[in-house]
């Protein structure tokens, strides 16, 4: 008989291999997962927020890269997480607005050669998502694998991507898309409160969501932030949003443990991120910071550096070639994929014709760029503008503004400015809005008032560095006509460089 001479730990991990108890010993290097909440302002306490506790975010900021001039393209559900997923700016992509229900906005089927899961997929890498889905139509955002569970309780959802997570069958790095539903407004109001705010998904009398250990916050602890008023309503608001930012953190925690028992945490990319700010007047649906600024934290296990505070500005718009440039399937030069992915076949027919539904312009590169090569730099050259876009939220709120933003001025155009400015219906209903509304215009909404914040300028100039808060628009100001002309210059050169259809509103308005 053979006698091989073992060592008796090798000889423990054959058994357990034998018994499927072990660990795959050569599991897939460099994964992915992308936590997107839904409405998060950078109110973690990471980003010095002293009051709602958000541990597990915080241990990822520590060690990773946490920048602190991030922002959305446009604070819309769905029009943002399509720029997020494609890399090209809504008005390019034709997701100007809401997916779901009569408002039925969806992407251009061309969209489909760039989209994140796709170009992962034909990457190498399988894909799976689970929770808030929003985008259109599925064929160009197409995941391989889509997992349900309630998107009030990220544990839950955590759990349900866990055997995807886990998988070692298959030799493929993975990419997850984990989007919460935390901490939109929902499940009507607190009626235990005399304000009686809205319970941001939040069971009342103190109910708690499955496998969740709800925090709660008390009113009176609240920081408001400048944008809002400092009244009742408002801290009772800010009090539920708070107990839903929480429950997030939980969800972040579970999926971190499942990744560590795997033996994938170090071999994980995480980012953490929110489509755009708080559902509050003020944010939600405005192009104003609290509308624009967004959590962007990236853990990446390769990275020498840890603990790092970026100053540079990225937006939504680098999500995608970010990601491929670290799957490695970014053609750098050309801003692309390496390989374009065929286009999904167009499922509609115009008329009797037989004539395609329009698939389109053809979408040949990426409009954002990858921060890949700078999450060791904490002071990075040449990441110093964003842009936004904004056009619809909900499919009756017609209001599109653009923006340019360097870290001196900040240049909105209402292209509709004649308009009132248009609510979504949950912030028109939302209690700090109605108790300001029904004092008057006259009333103090923030840094603005009430009729201020509905009636606005054509153009808003903002000093950046001398008003970070917004408060005085320099538009009109004959000192500031020159830094007026030089930014709507910036403005149309923005607009021609990503085929923004709005461009032509320079000419005929």
């Amino acid at each position: 008989m053979l006698h091989l001479d073992i060592p008796p730990m090798t000889r423990l991990l054959l058994l357990l291999c034998c018994l499927g108890l072990a660990q795959p010993l050569h599991s897939a290097e460099k994964n992915i997962v992308f936590i997107i909440a839904d409405d998060l302002s950078p109110t973690l306490g990471c980003y010095g927020d002293k009051v709602i506790k958000t541990p597990a975010i915080d241990a990822l900021a520590h060690d990773g890269m946490l920048f602190r001039t991030a922002f959305a393209t446009t604070a819309s559900c769905s029009a943002s997480r399509s720029v997020i997923l494609s890399g090209l700016q809504n008005h390019a992509n034709a997701q100007y607005g809401h997916q779901h229900s009569y408002h039925h906005f969806s992407a251009y089927q061309n969209v489909g050669d760039l989209a994140l899961p796709r170009v992962l997929a034909q990457a190498g890498y399988r894909t799976g998502q689970v929770g808030k889905f929003h985008v259109a139509p599925e064929e160009v955002f197409h995941f391989e694998q889509y997992f349900k569970a309630n998107l009030r309780s990220p544990v839950e959802m955590a759990e349900a991507a866990a055997a995807f997570i886990r998988e070692n069958k298959d030799p493929r790095p993975f990419f997850l898309y984990y989007a919460t539903g935390d901490p939109h407004r929902g499940g009507g109001e607190d009626q235990a409160s005399a304000e009686h705010p809205n319970l941001f998904g939040n069971k009342p009398n103190h109910g708690a969501w499955p496998q969740i250990t709800e925090l709660f916050y008390r009113p009176e602890e609240m920081v408001v932030p400048t944008f809002l008023p400092d009244t009742p309503a408002c801290r009772a608001e800010l009090a539920q949003y708070a107990q839903s930012v929480s429950r997030i953190d939980q969800g972040v925690a579970r999926l971190v443990q499942i990744l560590k028992d795997a033996g994938l945490y170090e071999k994980t990319l995480i980012i953490v991120t929110s489509d755009h700010g708080m559902a509050m007047p003020g944010a939600k649906t405005t192009v104003y910071e609290p509308g624009l600024r967004v959590p962007f934290i990236v853990r990446d296990p390769y990275a020498q550096k840890r603990g790092l505070e970026s100053e540079a500005m990225i937006s939504h718009v680098d999500v995608t070639p970010s990601l491929l440039d670290f799957a490695g399937g970014l053609d750098v030069a050309a801003n692309a994929p390496k390989a374009l992915v065929q286009n999904p076949p167009a499922k509609k027919k115009r008329g009797g014709d037989g004539e395609m539904e329009n698939p389109g312009p053809p979408l040949t590169h990426y409009q954002g760029r990858s921060w890949a090569s700078i999450l060791e730099q904490e002071k990075p050259a040449g990441w110093d503008v964003i842009y936004a876009s904004h056009t619809f939220h909900e499919i009756q709120m017609y209001y599109p503004m653009r923006v340019v933003r360097d870290r001196e001025f900040k240049l909105i155009w209402n292209i509709a400015h004649p308009l009132a400015f248009p609510f979504a219906s949950d912030l028109w209903e939302a209690p700090t809005w109605q108790a300001q509304w029904k004092l008057g215009e006259s009333a103090p909404y923030g840094v603005r008032t009430v009729g201020t914040y509905i009636h606005r300028s054509q153009f808003e100039l903002y000093d950046m560095k001398n008003d970070p808060d917004e408060r005085v628009n320099l538009a009109g100001d004959p000192r500031y006509k020159e830094t007026l002309a030089a930014y709507v210059a910036k403005l149309k050169e923005f607009q021609k460089r990503t085929d923004d259809p709005w461009l032509l509103k320079w000419e005929y308005e």
